[in-house]
């Protein structure tokens, strides 16, 4: 398997360094008629070097966990992997989020999780979802904690916590078209040194056609669909998780993060797709 250094990093709050670079599996798992092709293509990514896998117990109610296992195979692959899973906020109690991580690596046959996250703010506490986080992290069960689909003031109330300062990353919907969370979500991600993981990093290919972003993609003779994902890498504190079943996609996916993104190419993309102006509120599929 090729080393990880070949892609971008990013560095978690404790100094850890992870891949900014991994594969998604949301929809994996919801039809058996599609599993060998999903094993697959994880299998595929995982032979051309990508080390960072993002799934949840949601997704395939759990199915998807089971083909990340499969794909994975012997536990000398799985060393060599940074697995990112999710609980749902309705098990995300204290206790219920030691049970559900239990049930987690069960079904990807591992003995750790590598990143866990609370999938969406639910009822529960924030401090007792920490709380059950802090009990697995102690015991060796997960490496590191964070969340998902937090805007700005879930995240104040995570750092308010004196654990808060180990939440060591967001997952939100985070694309060209929607760049909501630049006005003061990612900002105060940056100062704490906390990076967030982009979902849905082309917009599920709903971005639109624009002429700015169609001339950088002809200079560097790709896709706007490469040239959008180079450009969530070349964002700092980003790591982006595309997903995809099709090896031609996933190999164009993968070049993706080889692409070198000028000032010029930058600027031209802006003009196309603006920052934001104001606060809107945090996007979510």
């Amino acid at each position: 398997m090729p080393e990880p250094a070949r892609f971008p990093t990013a560095t978690l709050p404790d100094g850890t360094k992870v891949p900014a670079f991994g594969i998604g599996t949301w929809r994996m798992g919801e039809r058996a008629r599609e599993r060998a092709a999903e094993v697959t293509a994880i299998r595929l990514a995982l032979e051309i070097g990508v080390t960072l896998i993002d799934t949840a117990e949601m997704y395939g109610e759990g199915t998807a966990e089971e083909i990340v296992a499969e794909a994975i195979g012997d536990k000398r692959a799985r060393d060599r992997l940074f697995i990112v899973s999710k609980v749902y906020p309705h098990n995300a109690s204290r206790a219920g989020v030691v049970a559900a991580c239990e049930r987690s690596l069960k079904r990807l046959r591992t003995d750790r999780i590598d990143l866990y996250l609370l999938h969406w703010p639910g009822s529960y506490p924030i401090a007792e979802t920490v709380g059950g986080f802090e009990q697995l992290r102690n015991a060796g069960k997960i490496r590191h904690w964070g969340v998902s689909n937090f805007d700005l003031g879930e995240m104040e109330d995570v750092w308010a916590l004196k654990e808060g300062a180990r939440c060591a990353s967001n997952q939100i919907l985070y694309n060209l078209a929607r760049r909501g969370p630049e006005f003061d979500l990612i900002p105060a991600a940056g100062r704490r040194s906390m990076p967030i993981m982009a979902y849905s990093p082309l917009d599920q290919g709903r971005l639109p056609r624009k002429a700015g972003l169609e001339a950088v993609a002809k200079r560097h003779g790709r896709t706007i669909w490469q040239i959008a994902l180079a450009w969530t890498l070349a964002r700092p504190g980003v790591i982006s998780i595309p997903k995809a079943v099709d090896p031609a996609h996933l190999r164009d996916n993968v070049a993706a993060a080889h692409i070198k993104l000028t000032p010029a190419d930058l600027a031209e993309i802006d003009r196309d797709f603006p920052p934001p102006r104001r606060k809107t509120a945090l996007g979510m599929l």
